[in-house]
Order: C-alpha cells, then structure tokens, then sequence
C-alpha cells in the first residue's frame, strides 16, 4: 500500500482535510442541496456535471466575457492538485464552491474566489494487479457530479460513493462491479430524475468477459435500480448472428467508458461504446462479415428501465482500437426547414460526425473531419457505416497502415455545442499509425491487470496531405456542413468549453489555451504560456457576480512529440488549474 494512503480500506473512513484559515468563513458558508429542477434548468453561473447540463453541450451562457472583454482576461488565482498522472479534471461549481476531482479519485473544495481549501477527501483504493489497471487509476476523468448536498463520484475500484458537499466525509459507497476482475470507472456520473447513471470500463480485462455494464442507482442512496449488459440484446437474431456464433460468455468489449446524456423530454439516456476485444477480428475467432454489434455504438436507454430503446453501429467489425464511446449530445436543430432533436456526436477516434434522430436513431448526416481510411463511406438511405475490409488483419504479423492512429483522430477530449450559433465543435490529431495483430494466450492471462488488445505499433505519421498535426472542426448541427476549419503546428489537447459570449476556449500541448469566436474561428486571446500542457476541461462559473474561466493544465501522453517540429515538453510536474477572470471596474 503506497505510504501517501493516511486510512487503510478497512477503516471504512474517508480523510477530510480542512484548511484551518478557513474555518471561521466556513461557519458561515450555505450550501442550497441540487435539486432535479436545478439540474434540468440550471443557474447561468452554476457547474454542476461534467459537461454542465445533462444534454452534453460544455456551454454556459454567460457573457460577461466576450469577444470584446476577453482580451482583459487576468489571472485570478492557480491551485496545484495533489496527484500526478494525465491531466483529465472537469470542475464543477456551485454556490461558492469549486469542486475539483483528480486522479485515484481525490476531491478538492475550493473557495470559487479566493481559491483557498475548504476540504480535500483522498480516496483509499486497492493495489491493482498490472499496468493497465494502475493506468486507469492516473487517468480519471470527469469522475463527479453534484446532487442534493452531496458530490457523487465513481471510483477506479468500481465504486459508486457520496461525499458532503459541505465536509467531505463519506455519507455512502456502494460496490457496483468486482475490480478483481478489471472493472473500474475512469469516467463520472450522469445525474438527472433523482437518478445516477454510470458507465463502465475495464471490459478489455480478462475477468470482465461477457458483461459490460451501463447502471442506473437511485441518487439519495445508490441502490442498483438497473443494468444494463453493452454485450447481449436477448431477443435480438440480428445481433447475436453478428458475433459469429461467439457466446456472450465469450465476448469482450463494447465498454461504455465516457459519460452519458440524457434528455428528460423522451426520458431516454444516451451512451456510446467502444470496439470489440481483442482489436482485429482473427484475434476474436471471427470473420470479415461480422459487425460484432454492440461494439462502436450509440445505445438509447429508457431513463426508467434500462430497456433498449434503440442502437446505431458507428464502426462495425472495428479492427484497429478506433472505439466510439465518446459523449453523444442532444441538440435541437432545424433539418430540412422542421425543428428536429437530435443526436450529434464525433463518436470516435476516426473523427466522423453523425447526426442521428435522438427518439428513434434515424441516420441523418455524416461527415468526415480527419483523413481516415478505416471506412469507405455511409449509406445514406440505411445509414449503415461502410468499413473498410482491404485494412482487415488476414494473419498474425501483418502490418497495415489505418488512420487515424489509435491516439486521434479524436480523443477524450470533449467536444461542444453552442445553442447560440448552432455550431459543434471538436478537435483532434491528422495522423496514421502502422501497426499487426500478435498472438497471445488468452487462458493464460491473469483476469485483471493488463488489456489484451494484442497489436502491435510500429508507429505513426502524418495523415496524407497533412502538414500540420492539429486540427480544429466546427461543423453546423442540423446538416454537418463545414462552418470553419483550423489546422494548427500543436496538437489541441483539452475538451472545448463554449460560452454566450461568442466564445469557445481550447487548449493545446504547447501549455496555451486559446479563446476564439465562435462563428469564424478567430483567435481573439492567448493565455500566457503555462507550466504545463493545456488538459482537462475548462468550464466557467460566476460567482460575487463576477465571471470566472478554469483552465486545467498538466501531464499529457498526447502530444506526439515525434510529428510537431519544434515543441518542448517539460518535464513531470504538478496538475493545476488556472483560474482567470476580467479586471473588476
């Protein structure tokens, strides 16, 4: 057990350390609970998930900040936070308080304005087994949500806990998934209808075979309400004739590793999947014709039973680690002349852009942002993704070149949408990789530690015709059509943040965020160069009535050094948070 663990597991006891100076103010402090109301219609300065709203967006309306103010834009305060590892923290704010979780699920109070500590709660988690799983544990990403007087947070040990907004003790845990196998949570809780959604991750382990889980718990308690298995649509021939007459008990995969969306008008959740395991279909025991459904897909879940509503496959038979589970949001756009709710998401890696009728799954439009390979085209009238089977592994050994590479294309990093210029932004990387499939023994593997993806890379390029690694595409939401493009020397590298004051904020691997308009693309402020790689994801509050920017900086694996002339990492230091706001007067 690392020595930094102050409570062993067996106490049953969360650390909760007060800063003393801040005792006297805390005495004093109110914390009004989050209600259902407030999370389906929140606060113009409140924070309360990951992307803001539980439709996905990562925009706020404040415009205090705008495209005449931002370039007065200073610094208000920083915060190092108390673990290493990749930077991947999503703020979260409400009545005066900044939540800040970061990795092996530590969570920080701050004072919103002032930035001193309120209370800090270390996680006591299990030693893991192998580097996969120790990885997942330095990669947490926007691991809380704020409901009632609580904060709720998935663990990397699969639980699902409850801390006091106020204190930071725990006030509940519950064990979702046996982590003895390899399950784990790197990201955090949808929270809408009195209830917690959670998706899973690890089910590329060998101990998760068969069961990949999508959750539903009640918000006051964190009883199980429903689960839901990515892997098996009982009932469903079309599906089951897709794994080549693999079992269920068989199969891995399809893990729904990023948070959902949820849309309170169909009372639907919204989640994406990711590719099937092991990567290349011959590694599986399967053949080129199987689209291994499940894997690379939106599933649409009744809110109140966890029953299928609908699904839509974004990369059948994936071959190459290109998954698709990243946030899918729910926009309301007009399609031929008609307001329609959609689904508009850049689902994964290979950076296609769908948008598919949030009730039913209709197809659409799809447009490419990246050069990629990995599919021929989309049938417009069934909407079915053509794959690409000349980039099939046929044996062990052979070595074929795909793009985007298995690192972006796009990433994690999150994508958004402005109801105020109709636009969807995101981000990614033009880049290749070569890479084969290699045989393992499967048997042999211990249930939990390590993924079995089993390729091996050989390394990765510059996409044809690209002469910059990154990439920067806004496309509008009700027909995917170009609205700008940037191509940029560094790669973009923390989730976008869009605002009402005709703004969006993104950073990039060279420690600078950027503010843009959010029509044009225009850079209209820089940050001074940071101590580290932009990360996270940036998100604004107001508080004192005054608007403020959070922009996380830290550790990043993305950069890809190798194809950016010029760019300098530093060396290993601190997470952080910048916090910027405008000149008072």
């Amino acid at each position: 057990m690392r020595t930094k663990r102050l409570l062993s597991a067996a106490s049953g006891l969360a650390l909760a350390l007060v800063c003393g100076a801040a005792l006297a103010q805390d005495a004093q402090r109110q914390y009004s609970p989050v209600t259902n109301d407030m999370i389906l219609n929140p606060a113009p300065g409140d924070w309360l998930q990951a992307r803001g709203t539980v439709d996905n967006h990562g925009y706020s309306p404040l415009d205090h900040v705008n495209r005449d103010t931002v370039g007065d834009l200073e610094l208000a305060w920083s915060w190092a936070l108390p673990e290493l590892g990749r930077q991947e923290s999503a703020p979260l704010y409400h009545d005066g308080i900044l939540f800040v979780a970061t990795n092996n699920n530590h969570v920080e109070a701050l004072d919103a304005v002032t930035g001193d500590l309120i209370w800090r709660y270390m996680h006591e988690r299990p030693e893991f087994s192998g580097g996969y799983h120790n990885n997942q544990a330095m990669r947490q990403k926007n691991s809380i949500a704020l409901w009632g007087d609580k904060v709720i947070m998935t663990t990397v040990d699969a639980k699902l806990m409850a801390l006091d907004a106020m204190t930071g003790q725990v006030a509940w845990e519950v064990q979702v998934n046996d982590w003895e196998k390899g399950y784990s949570y790197t990201a955090g809780p949808l929270i809408a209808d009195g209830k917690i959604f959670t998706g899973t991750s690890g089910c590329s382990m060998v101990g998760t075979v068969g069961a990949c889980w999508i959750t539903a718990h009640d918000a006051d308690t964190g009883e199980e309400l429903w689960r839901f298995n990515t892997l098996d649509q009982q009932g469903d021939p079309l599906f089951e004739a897709s794994w080549g007459g693999i079992p269920v008990k068989n199969r891995w995969g399809a893990t729904p590793w990023a948070t959902g969306a949820y849309d309170p008008d169909l009372d639907m959740v919204f989640y994406g999947t990711g590719m099937p395991i092991p990567y290349a279909h011959i590694s599986r025991g399967m053949s080129a014709e199987d689209d291994a459904r499940g894997t690379n897909t939106t599933v649409a879940l009744n809110a109140d039973t966890g029953e299928l509503v609908w699904n839509y496959q974004h990369l059948p038979n994936d071959n190459w680690d290109l998954d698709s589970p990243f946030e899918r949001l729910v926009v309301e756009a007009t399609v031929d002349g008609q307001p329609r709710k959609m689904i508009v998401t850049m689902a994964g890696k290979n950076g296609v852009v769908f948008g598919l009728d949030a009730a039913t799954g209709q197809f659409i439009w799809g447009e490419t942002t990246f050069y990629t390979n990995s599919i021929t085209g989309i049938d417009k009238e069934t909407g079915r993704v053509q794959t690409n089977k000349d980039l099939y592994f046929t044996e062990f050994g052979q070595k074929q070149t795909f793009c985007p590479a298995i690192n972006g294309g796009r990433l994690w990093m999150a994508s958004a949408y402005s109801p105020r210029s109709g636009v969807f932004y995101a981000h990614g990387a033009n880049t290749c990789q070569t890479s084969a499939p290699r045989e393992m023994n499967i048997g042999a593997m211990p249930a939990a530690g390590n993924a079995m993806g089993m390729l091996q890379s050989f390394g990765t390029s510059l996409a044809p015709g690209a002469e910059k690694i990154g990439a920067f595409h806004a496309l509008n939401a009700g027909d995917g059509s170009k609205a700008f493009e940037i191509q940029h020397d560094r790669r973009y590298n923390s989730s976008v943040l869009a605002t009402g004051g005709g703004l969006i904020f993104v950073g990039d691997v060279d420690r600078r965020y950027y503010a843009m308009n959010d029509e044009t693309g225009e850079v209209l402020w820089t940050s001074p160069r940071l101590h580290a790689p932009a990360g996270g994801w940036p998100m604004t509050y107001e508080a004192g009535g005054e608007q403020y920017v959070v922009l996380p900086v830290g550790l990043t694996t993305n950069a890809q050094a190798a194809l950016t002339p010029g760019l300098q990492m530093p060396a290993l230091g601190a997470n952080a948070i910048y916090v910027y706001k405008l000149p008072k007067g």
